[in-house]
């Protein structure tokens, strides 16, 4: 079946939402390196709440991207690993990641200039 994204009812919008978000780029970029703990995730996505971190972990457990591994121990060792459809999406989000640290410079001034422009063409409105 050929799925369309730009299309109103495709299903695939949810996967490429769930993709795009910025705590989900940011969490599978740090487990690149390799299975972490959830703490050592928490200290690394600096301004991720343990909320958010929580909900990012089940979401992408939940679509197959990672695997949660507790370990009997005292206290329990959880630790979460991309999977091969996980490590499939590596790629192109480290290009957006570096896009993103590339360009802010740009994007910052051109919201900077954006903001302190006049607004063309929007004359107040008149009533008769």
């Amino acid at each position: 079946m050929i799925r369309d994204v730009y299309l109103k009812m495709c299903p695939c919008r949810d996967l490429l939402d769930m993709v795009a978000s910025k705590w989900t780029a940011l969490v599978i970029g740090d487990l690149e390196d390799g299975p972490k703990r959830f703490g050592e995730l928490k200290r690394r996505l600096e301004g991720i709440s343990q909320k958010m971190l929580t909900q990012t972990l089940r979401t992408l457990e939940r679509d197959g991207l990672i695997t949660r591994t507790v370990y009997p121990s005292v206290p329990l060792r959880v630790e979460y690993e991309l999977t091969a459809l996980g490590r499939g999406v590596t790629e192109p989000l480290a290009a957006l990641r570096l896009w993103a640290q590339q360009n802010y410079e740009s994007v910052a001034e051109a919201r900077e200039t954006f903001d302190n422009a006049e607004p063309m063409g929007l004359a107040p409105a008149t009533t008769r």
